[in-house]
Formats: structure tokens, C-alpha cells, sequence
């Protein structure tokens, strides 16, 4: 619960300063990752965790570091330089 709502403060604040600064060239996004293959799950006590949810994913895999790293750089690229306000869920689809 506290983990959704969380989600969802950062969600509405992304979008609404986004709103409040455009005017003023200021380019508000965040990134939404989904499963991420990464040590935490290990460091967690949970090192099984990612092969265990790979099937929830709609993509049947979790995202690497580098694949969310990926769309980072795209947000701070010039072909996103009229994208304010998204949230870019990098996520396979779940």
C-alpha cells in the first residue's frame, strides 16, 4: 500500500510541475521501471525473485540496468525536447 502510494505522489508531482514550468523551458518526466535484474533481489534475501516473476512480465523477461539507463538518455536527448510530463514505464508491459 504505502509502496502505490507512493508511486502514485510521484506520478501526479511529475505531471503537475511539469504544468506549472513548461513556459518556462523547464522539461519535467520520470522513468517507471518494472523487474529489473540487478543484485538487490540477492542483496534483499530474495536472489530467486526475479526468475520467479519473469512470467507476470507480458514480455516474459525483466529489464536489464542498461535498458532502463536506455531511456534515461532518451528523455535527455533533443528528440524528446517536446516531451514534458510523461512517465515513462519501463516495465515489459506489466
Amino acid at each position: 500500500m504505502h509502496y502505490a502510494a507512493s508511486n502514485s505522489a510521484v506520478e501526479t508531482f511529475t505531471v503537475g510541475l511539469a504544468r506549472e514550468v513548461a513556459a518556462e523551458g523547464i522539461r519535467v518526466n520520470a522513468v517507471a521501471p518494472g523487474l529489473v535484474d540487478t543484485e538487490l533481489h540477492a542483496a534483499a534475501g530474495d536472489p530467486d525473485r526475479v526468475r520467479r516473476l519473469a512470467d507476470s512480465i507480458p514480455m516474459r523477461r525483466p529489464g536489464s540496468a542498461n535498458e532502463v539507463a536506455e531511456g534515461v538518455l532518451w528523455l535527455l536527448a533533443p528528440a524528446s525536447s517536446c516531451t514534458t510530463g510523461a512517465i515513462l514505464d519501463n516495465a515489459g508491459g506489466r
